[in-house]
């Protein structure tokens, strides 16, 4: 493919399954089209210029998105034309997944920025964002401190998941989920994924979890896994012990915001900038409509339906499961049709600076 055709369009890209030490997958199917199993690849990594933190990884480039019929790495591309790609931005500054949790993953946090400056050596921490697209059975997540707990006492829990299955998630608020619903997962806040729940994420561009159970499923985790290869101590100082309750819960869930409804057009803020300034989310629902000039450089998700994206150089058709990355040089150049019905979710990297 021609480098510069690539620069001045959508960038589609190859599947991307990325293995996890939870199990998943098995929704996929009706998204993605892949065969209805569970296994250690349980998310997809969309758009993707961020390496998984896998320690016995074999691929230097696990987690990062490889441009459709190339053999050109997404973070390549980014960091030798970033005017094309990027415009004014030193780096894209977020990261998209898509995952399916067949068990409930451990508990754990992620660091903000500071805490991820002084221990980690990154500039970013892992703020993150859910949206729940498809459900199993009895799906639910974990989310905040149930109790006010002191750093001790979540000690003394962590020491009994090693024979305890339930000792750390009884700790927390458990929340039934169902598809559409959206939620903020602040840095520092505990929270679990339960089983059962497919999601599109959103977050900071890091791979960095601090999960202290000892346990995730039948796996048992070593402390690199646990503690990112951090002391114990400095690692359970990541977590904020000073939220708890209905508070916690009413920090994490987000109402969707309607910025506008045509009928044939719906254009919600999930996550705003007001929210965090790490990233914003919109949905675009499509029901016979268009529409112009959304956000760019974003990356678009395709949850629902059928329709196309107009652009300069041509039309690309999408449908349900597929996704893209808008780049800069097309600003106030494109558009998204649909005939019948599409619904896309809409992912977008911090503000200019």
């Amino acid at each position: 493919m021609n480098i510069k055709n690539i620069l001045n369009q959508p960038v589609f890209f190859e599947r991307n399954r990325v293995w996890r030490v939870y199990t998943g997958g098995k929704l996929f199917a009706d998204f993605f089209g892949d065969p209805a199993e569970d296994s250690l690849y349980p998310e997809e990594w969309v758009c993707s210029s961020v390496h998984a933190l896998n320690g016995d990884n074999r691929d230097p480039n696990e987690g990062v998105s490889m441009v459709r019929g190339t053999d050109i790495p997404f973070d390549k591309l980014l960091a030798e034309y970033p005017k094309e790609m990027l415009g004014n931005r030193t780096e894209l500054g977020v990261l998209v997944k898509m995952l399916d949790s067949a068990i409930r993953l451990p508990v754990q946090c992620h660091p903000d920025k500071a805490y991820s400056r002084k221990h980690l050596g990154s500039e970013h921490g892992k703020a993150e964002s859910w949206v729940i697209l498809d459900t199993r059975e009895n799906a639910c997540i974990y989310f905040g401190f149930k109790d006010k707990i002191s750093k001790a006492e979540f000690e003394r829990a962590v020491a009994a998941s090693e024979t305890d299955p339930a000792a750390m998630s009884g700790l927390l608020n458990r929340i039934p989920v169902k598809k559409g619903d959206v939620f903020f997962i602040g840095a520092k806040m505990i929270h679990a994924i339960g089983a059962g729940c497919f999601l599109l994420e959103t977050q900071e561009p890091t791979d960095f979890t601090i999960q202290p159970e000892h346990w995730c499923g039948d796996i048992k985790l070593t402390p690199e896994q646990m503690y990112l290869g951090l002391n114990p101590d400095i690692a359970l100082d990541c977590f904020n012990y000073d939220v708890a309750g209905d508070e916690a819960v009413a920090l994490g869930r987000k109402i969707p915001k309607v910025l506008s409804d045509t009928g044939k057009v719906r254009d919600e803020m999930l996550i705003s900038f007001d929210d965090t300034p790490c990233f914003a989310v919109r949905r675009l629902t499509l029901n016979g409509g268009e529409i112009a000039n959304t956000e760019c450089p974003a990356i678009y998700v395709v949850t629902e339906g059928t329709g196309e994206v107009r652009y300069p150089g041509g039309t690309a058709t999408l449908k349900k499961g597929d996704y893209f990355f808008m780049p800069a040089s097309l600003r106030d150049q494109f558009t998204l049709a649909s005939k019948e019905h599409m619904e896309i979710v809409v992912c977008i990297p911090p503000k200019e600076a």
